[in-house]
């Protein structure tokens, strides 16, 4: 039997395991019991349980879309939602404060970040980005370690029916590093619900410890495996549940401290758990997914899944079913919980989940076109009774998968004819190349994600240039660390002489009327228009005019038309591609446009050869176009909501922008109050959701000399020069006696602008400083960017109320108020860094700094009455004694300090020094010598001495010195210390 238990440690593993090739696992039962109910029952029979049986109160699932957590992409877990009860800052006043003993099925996505299980959704049977937790939690103490390993074991054997005998567990066997030993009191309450010792394991803690994060609450846990062998063979087993039990806080300095008041975190999956019960050894092989899997057959016409995996699944046919499957519910439940496809943080991820499921279903599949929107009934139908958010959303989710869906395919379509091309010049050794995959890549131009682009190269067997992508996307970092604090970049320029040159030979200004090329759609989307354009002119790196350039050189375009944005204005530049007129499949990349006297220049990178005179078609990157663009319109209403605030003399004196976040300076007469900062980003939300139209017109400059409030800055304008308005039609506003420019945002401006407001969706200034007196530096971000700081501002607002309300209460005990101090100081530092309204973090940090010092004043107060306390207790056990070496049990080095310090004021002669025991071996230290001492007797060296017994360190003065170290023998410490001081006495 020890061969077998020690077989099927070595066998745990987190997921189900994978069958053999050319097996056909969902046909082979896992028992011979009747197959039990759906999902939807397995489900309800868990809530049930724990509400009927065990009192628990269910809480509805949170939002995967997480609130308040910029540490989180997406909710992954069932806890999430409760980490301000674990953390000790839930507000004393909320609902959640109440809740003792609690369960719920949370919807969680696990995909980006440092918990994605994206790529490898597909290649086995378990896989998913989405996925069901269920989960029962007790907190504060409500009930611990024996009352839910019973309950899970109730439920599981009792309710479920699950075979006793394919139950293992396993629990935390210690840590000799941390000074933590086995979790002796778990594995003695499984034994003594009758699991047989053979079958419980100990782990270390990779496997049986849970922490939170790098600090904060985290404990020991305990799991429940299935062994999917039943007996035959060697054990398979499988984790089905995880009950933690959160007894210790993980401090900075790493060192684990004891919890006031300790908490049960369980969670076990869904779908796994089903499959369990239904007999099955894939979770797509259960009802949760079957309906999917019928209706991507019936859809695409493929031949039926079987649920083959590896070499065995020929064509890659049954990993496209499960891609597909998995991604349309991930999907399905992000968009109803507000997170769309887009360009950064969680949206770029799903993102990537739409484009990965599109390949999959057009390329593998087969699938005709906006067949991903046709799955998306099935999801609600599946989960929509438990989660009606689906069903309010379901005609959206729908629309928004197919444009998205069609807008990939046309991608897919280019990007696929760029590799094929790019293969066929390819030797049989060379990988494929870095600036190539770059430019297909999301990061690139046609927007393809960098998974899906080594899929397809694996499949075709070619090796991606890892090295050379991984060069790219550093300096594609620095560019945009550069963006966020622009300087002037020395990028390809025009000097004199190529200007001069240009002009002589009667050369054109470049006609960049194109980049105005775009238009909103129906949808809510835009359209960017292509443009097609001849090459007039190629420039070298250096500025050398020539007739062509070679095959991966970096050169200057010159072109008569172009429709990119270069940059100018404070706007940055836009970037994209162009290709041959005829020829799509070789993408030539652009990284910016500059202006230079009239003529555009085009900075590229060539990958083959080009030519003056070639005709060639342009294509921005719309997703950085259109970033530029809301951060243009949202500086637009920024600048005139400060001048409604601040008074018609607020001047701007100089902004920038990119996709990611805008930059406005302007003239104030004083420093911005956070009312201010709250009044501005109030007058912006206003016009943002009244979703106000924005005209765009070209006028005679004369016409705009006299228009009061019209926003002019310092330099020299066009004529006819562009007018921007926001809700008011330029003919409107610049009428004769038009007071609009008062009313609403109207300034001359050439870059390019939002048709309506209402995309922006939201805006918040998140920084403020004092560049020089009388100029004010704001930065802002917009959309999905701005509604996480508004939430993650509202969550530490949350927290700060509910420190407040633990200092309001008074009368701690000392343990208490620091770890008050503590939670203060970390807040404060929380705050510093935070991306939120920058109104809230000077109001919040203002409160803080208030709190800060009540509560060191408390902790003072409380340190020397202890002191006090405990020097009385030691002068009555050392009366007249010349030397005082003893221990004093405090949690705090500043009280130890203080009780030496005490008894030396009271005994002047006496030469003190104290250890205090503190948890997992560690002990604090304190000395002062006597004024009589002698010269060679000094408190550091005493310490020194001492602490050095300790394996640890110390420092001070000649008088007073402290330190720390680590003792397993407490008396063999007090002995050197004694020795030591007798010695210099």
């Amino acid at each position: 039997m020890a061969a077998s238990v020690g077989a099927a440690a070595g066998r745990l593993r987190r997921v189900i395991c994978r069958m053999p090739p050319g097996r056909d696992p969902s046909r082979r039962p896992l028992s011979s019991e009747p197959r039990p109910a759906r999902a939807t029952a397995v489900r309800q029979a868990f809530l049930s349980f724990f509400r009927d049986r065990h009192g628990h109160r269910l809480v509805p699932s949170a939002s995967v879309r997480p609130r308040g957590d910029p540490s989180l992409l997406f909710v992954n877990a069932g806890m999430n939602q409760f980490k301000p009860i674990f953390l000790g800052t839930v507000d004393p006043r909320s609902e959640m404060a109440g809740f003792r003993r609690v369960a719920n099925s949370q919807k969680c996505v696990r995909a980006g970040g440092r918990h994605s299980d994206l790529e490898d959704v597909g290649q086995d049977l378990s896989h998913h980005t989405f996925f069901e937790m269920l989960g029962n939690w007790a907190f504060g103490g409500e009930y611990f370690k024996e009352e839910a390993c019973s309950m899970a074991w109730e439920l599981l054997t009792q309710v479920y029916g699950v075979p006793e005998d394919r139950l293992w567990v396993s629990y935390f066997g210690g840590d000799p590093k941390a000074g933590l030993g086995p979790d002796l009191e778990s594995r003695d309450i499984w034994l003594s619900l009758g699991v047989p010792a053979s079958r419980v394991l100990s782990f270390g803690p990779q496997e049986n410890f849970w922490e939170m994060g790098d600090t904060g609450p985290c404990g020991p846990c305990t799991e429940i495996h299935y062994d999917l062998a039943g007996g035959v063979g060697a054990p398979q087993l499988v984790e089905l549940w995880n009950l933690v039990f959160m007894q210790y806080n993980r401090e900075a300095d790493r060192s684990l401290q004891p919890l006031p008041r300790k908490h049960v975190d369980t969670g076990m999956g869904l779908e796994r758990l089903v499959a369990v019960l239904q007999g099955r050894c894939s979770t797509y092989d259960t009802d949760l997914f079957s309906p999917l899997l019928s209706a991507i057959h019936q859809g695409c016409g493929a031949p039926p899944y079987l649920g083959r995996v590896g070499a065995a699944d020929e064509g890659r046919t049954d990993t496209a079913y499960r891609v597909v499957a998995d991604h349309i519910r991930t999907l399905s439940v992000c968009i109803a919980d507000g997170v769309c496809p887009g360009m950064s943080g969680a949206p770029l991820v799903l993102r990537q989940i739409l484009r990965r499921a599109v390949r999959f279903s057009a390329e593998v599949l087969r699938a005709p076109p906006g067949f991903l929107g046709s799955l998306v009934p099935v999801v609600v139908e599946t989960l929509g009774d438990t989660y009606p958010e689906l069903q309010k959303n379901s005609a959206q989710i729908a629309n928004l998968v197919s444009e998205d869906e069609a807008a990939f395919l046309a991608c897919l379509q280019r990007g696929r004819r760029v590799i094929d091309r790019t293969l066929r010049h390819l030797g049989p050794s060379d990988m494929f190349p870095a600036d190539v995959a770059w430019s297909l890549s999301l990061s690139g131009n046609v927007g393809l994600p960098l998974d899906l682009l080594e899929l397809m190269l694996e499949e075709k067997g070619v090796q991606l240039d890892s090295a050379g992508l991984a060069r790219l996307a550093q300096e594609e970092a620095q560019h945009q660390a550069r963006q966020a604090e622009p300087v002037q970049e020395q990028g390809l320029r025009l000097d004199i002489h190529a200007l001069g040159e240009l002009q002589r030979r009667g050369v054109p200004p470049t006609d960049d009327s194109p980049k105005y090329n775009y238009s909103l759609q129906p949808s809510g989307g835009y359209e960017f228009h292509t443009c097609e354009a001849q090459v007039l002119q190629l420039y070298t790196e250096d500025g050398s005019a020539v007739a062509s350039v070679g095959e991966g050189r970096h050169c200057g375009l010159l072109l008569d038309k172009t429709n990119f944005y270069a940059e100018q204005g404070g706007q940055a530049s836009d970037r994209g591609y162009l290709v041959r007129v005829g020829q799509q499949d070789v993408l030539f990349p652009v990284v910016q446009a500059q202006v230079c006297g009239g003529f555009i220049l085009h900075e590229a990178v060539a990958p083959e050869c080009l030519k003056v005179g070639e005709q060639v078609q342009l294509h921005v990157d719309k997703a950085w176009r259109l970033g530029c663009m809301e951060k243009h319109t949202a500086t637009h209403l920024l600048n005139w909501a400060l001048r409604q605030a601040l008074g018609p003399g607020t001047e701007q004196r100089g902004s920038h922008l990119n996709p990611e976040r805008l930059r406005l300076d302007v003239a104030t007469k004083a420093p911005m109050t956070p009312e201010q900062l709250r009044a501005v980003e109030g007058t912006v939300q206003e016009a943002v959701g009244q979703d106000k139209a924005v005209y765009m017109e070209e006028v005679a400059l004369a016409r705009t000399a006299h228009v009061p409030g019209l926003r002019f800055l310092d330099e020299v304008y066009p004529d006819p020069v562009r007018v921007v308005s926001v809700g008011v039609p330029v003919a409107q506003a610049l009428g004769p006696g038009s007071q609009a420019a008062l009313q609403t945002s109207v300034e001359l401006c050439c870059g390019t602008h939002l048709l309506r407001t209402g995309t922006i969706g939201d805006m918040v200034i998140i920084g403020e400083r004092q560049l020089t007196k009388g100029i004010t530096r704001l930065l802002a971000i917009t959309g999905e960017q701005a509604q996480q700081a508004r939430e993650l501002g509202q969550s530490l607002a949350q927290e700060v109320e509910a420190a407040a309300e633990r200092l309001s209460q008074g009368s701690w005990e000392l343990v208490e108020a620091q770890r008050l101090s503590k939670d203060i100081g970390r807040l404060t530092d929380v705050l510093d860094n935070a991306m939120m309204p920058q109104w809230q973090r000077r109001e919040l940090q203002a409160t803080l700094k208030t709190m800060q010092r009540r509560a060191n004043t408390a902790i003072r107060k409380l340190e020397m009455g202890q002191a006090a306390q405990k020097t009385q207790e030691l002068l009555r056990q050392h009366s007249g004694a010349p030397l005082i070496v003893d221990t004093v049990s405090t949690e705090s080095l500043s009280v130890l300090v203080k009780v030496v310090r005490q008894l030396c004021k009271q005994a002047p002669h006496t030469s003190v020094l104290l250890l205090s025991p503190q948890p997992l071996g560690h002990v604090l230290c304190a000395c002062q010598v006597a004024q009589s001492a002698t010269a060679a007797f000094t408190a550091e060296a005493w310490a020194l001495a001492v602490c050095s017994h300790m394996g640890g360190k110390a420092w001070g003065s000649q008088v007073v010195a402290q330190g720390t170290g680590n003792a397993a023998d407490l008396e063999a410490a007090l002995s050197t210390a004694r020795a030591y001081a007798l010695n210099q006495l």
